[in-house]
């Protein structure tokens, strides 16, 4: 090769500048002789060639910034003519690396300069790894080349054997730069050069591969956006067609959430919220799960009334009225009710509606025996204050969901039973009520009670978070009325973060007045009768509520008149009766039946519970109210009983204790109390409560066993009209219990007019409604001695002891 015969050859060259171009050796390239500086290169190599055997030689050296490079390759003219476009051109062939030395003179205009050929050679053989090199370069570029349709090429590249040749046959790569050329231009070794451009072109294919998945990548994403483009657009008017075709109006069913959302009163975060929802819904398709939960989401989100507000009724005295009208009696709640409205408006007026981003809301708890107006007191209060009211049924939930929502990516998820109430009322402000909270239960799905915990806290539920909404919700503004049967079954946590009203039950009057003004009007509607067509008489009424029903509410004496009514409209429709008809006290039987509650004061004397020794009336609580309690005393024949303690009744521990204790006073007080004790020691004494089916527990029995025992073993009847409550210590004490309005308002009903209570629990007589205590004589008793004095009749000599009958 003529490179090699130049190796180490001094030669004198014209240089032919490069701009900004690279040619290395055995690249044929075609240049323009418009170019002075190559026209004055080209004709010096003429004008010397003329004198020297051979093609004409010239020097082509890259210039870069107008910086020549070190290192050039000798060039030879291979033909000298026309180009493509017609202008004057030549064609030079690249031979071999030129080291560029000192400047010198020649013919022509051209830069004339003295340079060395470089030695290229290569070992032969080839070791084993320029072997494996030239494989790869050639994989490599056979690779690139088959990208490009350039096969006819593949084959030449295929041919070429020698490493120097096959390095500089990069130099046609269009990918590379300037300086990438020179590089390779520059580096004299072989086996480099070739290592050098291996790796530019490794680094252009990887970048290629990367490219063309990009650009496949957006392709498919046009195409996919196109298609779906289409698609929609073809759906747009096939819809449009079908409303047309069924007489609907364009804008009926609008799809356009966006536009919704932004016309749409929503908070400024719950706004954001939306929007995102809104773009999610924009990039999914119609056939997504996703798009139909993201639907459903905003139009839950849309439906509530995020600023939607009723104004509260500040008529502080026709709120008052209202509720005077709608519920006889019930005085705290009705307190609790004005005091809060009180108080509201007084804070609208000094503009401190909002405090801390929290509102002036109430969480009230009702508790109290069933039928004495609970549920239906949360309307009289909604009624009196202006507001929404909504009922929220808590009875048997389990699912803590039911409260909080369900995440959305649940199959058939909603929000919870608060959210749905809010959207319910159509207001931020309703009066909910919560209807037998003490009946939430909990199992595998969570504990309710304890979602409850946050909704129910004035210092927390501002920012309520529902699983479903997954915003911040203000219930700060809502009044809670939790209402409940039984007060130990609601959590203590719970139970703290509510206001306590109790609602004791109704005195007979009450129930009468009741009667007459609600619950007969309701039931001569339901029955079909006019209200001049059946009256009842007051003493009817009171006979319906103190001997036909014996309850803390009103349910059973309203189901007592509803038959009533039902029998008088029977017997008018088959002719045996003529209306207007009015039903009194002793029309009642014949039309009812029979009284199921006689009071024990209206018995026949013989007949009575304590009409033997050994019997006392004690007084009781329960889930329906208060109640009366009998206990029952007996000895055991000394010579078939075994001495000891029986207890019977389904009592509880803290009664068996009770038992125990009023058992050890009497032993070990019985001479000061004139009592044969003896007979305790050697006889079994049997302590029974009737209604052995109910079960029953706590220490407020205390001093009516004591006194059943003592007045089995002295002879002497407890009085009739006497019933007692009260804890009884080892030393006689008699301390306080529970339940005393309870207590008095059922021996009220009971027809006892004697009642024993501690003497400590004598400020719970404050609760007591007046009528009802004008009627009972209530004596607050400190020892069990008083109670014995007040509650056993007077011994008598050998006779049988006289039963006072109460007036």
């Amino acid at each position: 090769m003529a490179a090699e015969s130049a190796a180490f050859t001094p030669l004198t060259l014209p240089v032919l500048p490069l701009d900004d171009e690279v040619v290395l050796p055995g690249m044929v390239v075609p240049l323009d002789l418009n170019d002075n500086d190559v026209r004055a290169a080209v004709e010096a190599a003429q004008a010397a060639a003329r004198s020297e055997p051979g093609k004409p030689r010239v020097l082509l050296v890259p210039r870069i910034d107008g910086s020549y490079a070190s290192t050039g390759v000798l060039g030879t003219v291979e033909q000298v003519g026309r180009l493509a476009d017609g202008d004057p051109g030549a064609l030079i062939r690249g031979r071999g690396r030129v080291r560029i030395g000192a400047g010198t003179t020649g013919p022509g205009a051209a830069l004339w300069v003295e340079g060395t050929g470089i030695d290229e050679s290569v070992p032969d053989p080839l070791p084993g790894h320029v072997t494996e090199l030239v494989k790869e370069y050639k994989a490599l570029a056979t690779a690139w080349l088959r990208k490009r349709g350039a096969w006819q090429v593949v084959d030449r590249v295929q041919a070429i054997e020698d490493v120097s040749a096959l390095a500089d046959n990069s130099g046609y790569s269009p990918f590379l730069t300037t300086e990438q050329k020179v590089e390779l231009l520059e580096t004299a070794d072989p086996v480099a050069r070739l290592k050098a451009a291996t790796r530019q072109l490794r680094d252009h294919l990887a970048e290629q591969d990367v490219a063309e998945t990009i650009a496949k990548d957006v392709q498919e994403g046009v195409d996919k956006q196109q298609r779906e483009f289409l698609l929609r657009r073809q759906l747009e008017a096939v819809r449009k067609e079908l409303r047309e075709l069924n007489g609907e109006q364009e804008g009926e069913e609008s799809d356009d959430y966006r536009a919704r959302v932004e016309a749409a009163d929503l908070p400024e975060k719950v706004r954001e919220a939306a929007l995102k929802e809104v773009d999610k819904l924009e990039r999914s398709s119609d056939q997504s799960p996703e798009g139909s939960w993201i639907r459903t989401w905003l139009d839950t989100v849309l439906e509530l009334p995020w600023n939607e507000r009723t104004d509260d009724v500040y008529d502080i005295r026709g709120a008052k009225a209202i509720l005077d009208a709608e519920h006889a009696g019930l005085e705290d709640v009705k307190e609790r009710i004005t005091e809060y409205l009180a108080v509201r408006k007084r804070r609208s007026d000094r503009g401190l509606g909002v405090v801390g981003g929290r509102r002036g809301g109430a969480v009230l708890a009702l508790v109290g025996p069933p039928g004495v107006g609970k549920t239906s007191l949360g309307e009289s209060v909604a009624h009196a204050m202006g507001r929404k009211f909504v009922r929220v049924a808590l009875g048997g939930v389990r699912d803590e969901a039911e409260i909080r929502g369900h995440r959305r990516t649940y199959v058939g998820a909603l929000p919870g039973r608060i959210v749905r109430a809010i959207k319910e009322a159509g207001s931020m402000n309703p009066v909910v009520l919560l209807d037998e909270i003490d009946k939430v239960g909990s199992d595998f799905r969570g504990d309710p009670a304890a979602a409850l915990l946050e909704v129910l806290d004035p210092a927390q539920n501002h920012t309520f978070r529902d699983h479903y909404l997954e915003v911040e919700l203000d219930l700060s503004d809502v009044v809670f009325l939790a209402t409940a049967n039984v007060l130990e079954a609601i959590p203590e946590a719970l139970l703290d973060r509510m206001e306590l009203v109790r609602l004791d039950g109704y005195t007979e009057d009450e129930k009468v007045v009741i009667a007459r003004d609600h619950l007969l009007p309701r039931q001569l509607e339901r029955a079909g009768l006019a209200k001049a067509e059946v009256t009842l008489d007051e003493s009817a009424l009171r006979k319906l509520a103190g001997e036909y029903t014996r309850e803390a509410g009103v349910r059973t004496l309203e189901r007592s008149i509803a038959r009533l009514l039902r029998k008088v409209a029977a017997q008018h429709e088959l002719g045996e009766r003529k209306l207007p008809f009015t039903v009194r006290e002793e029309d009642l039987r014949a039309l009812i039946g029979r009284p199921h509650h006689v009071p024990e004061s209206a018995q026949d004397p013989a007949e009575r519970r304590t009409a033997v020794p050994g019997v006392a009336t004690g007084l009781a609580v329960t889930g329906a109210g208060g109640d009366v309690l009998f206990v029952e005393a007996s000895l055991a024949d000394p010579e078939t009983g075994a001495a000891g303690l029986t207890l019977t009744g389904q009592l509880g521990d803290v009664m068996k204790e009770s038992a125990q204790i009023a058992l050890s006073f009497l032993r070990s007080h019985g001479a000061e109390l004139e009592l044969p004790v003896a007979d305790l020691k050697d006889r079994g004494v049997h302590i029974h409560f009737p209604a052995g089916a109910v079960p029953k527990d706590g220490p407020s029995a205390g001093v009516t066993m004591t006194t059943a025992l003592a007045s089995l073993l002295s002879g002497r009847l407890v009085r009739t009209d006497v019933a007692m409550t009260g804890e009884v210590s080892l030393t006689g004490r008699v301390l306080p219990i529970g339940g005393v309005k309870q207590k008095l308002l059922a021996a009220h009903r009971a027809g006892v007019t004697t009642v024993v209570i501690p003497k400590r629990n004598e400020p719970d007589l404050d609760d007591v409604p007046a009528e009802v205590l004008d009627k009972l004589d209530v004596h607050a008793v400190t020892d069990v001695r008083q109670v014995l004095e007040l509650a056993l009749t007077p011994a008598t000599n050998g006779a049988a002891p006289e039963v006072p009958v109460a007036a």
